[in-house]
């Protein structure tokens, strides 16, 4: 009865030290992924400003469209691109999250 109690105890303390790692990894990835979307919102944001006095200064319907368009082709490939790196960041997250618990896994097998 005592050795269960111990091992019962055993598995409770490294279950919690697991879960503590689970959590730092989550922290650390969440930062990682906002700072990479405020990254892209300010550049963003600098784009779009930059179009628009670009936008302002066009002599003529015609350069305002190109001006438009160009802008249309430049933020769409950004956005794909900032989707595909964010989710590499959560698949990244869910990978580290999930590491502390194989060990656990393992030894429930």
């Amino acid at each position: 009865m005592t050795q269960t109690y111990e091992d019962f105890s055993k598995y409770g303390k490294e279950f919690a030290d697991t879960g503590l790692k689970s959590f730092a990894s989550l922290s650390k990835g969440a930062q990682a992924i906002a700072t990479e979307a405020g990254e892209y919102t300010k550049k963003s944001f600098e784009t779009g400003s930059a179009t628009v006095e670009k936008l302002f200064s066009a002599k003529s319907l015609e350069k305002a469209i190109e001006i438009q368009s160009d802008y249309a082709k430049q933020s769409y490939e950004a956005f794909v691109a900032e989707a595909t790196k964010i989710g590499d960041l959560y698949a990244e997250l869910a990978k580290e999250a999930y590491k502390p618990f194989e060990s656990i896994v393992a030894k429930a097998k």
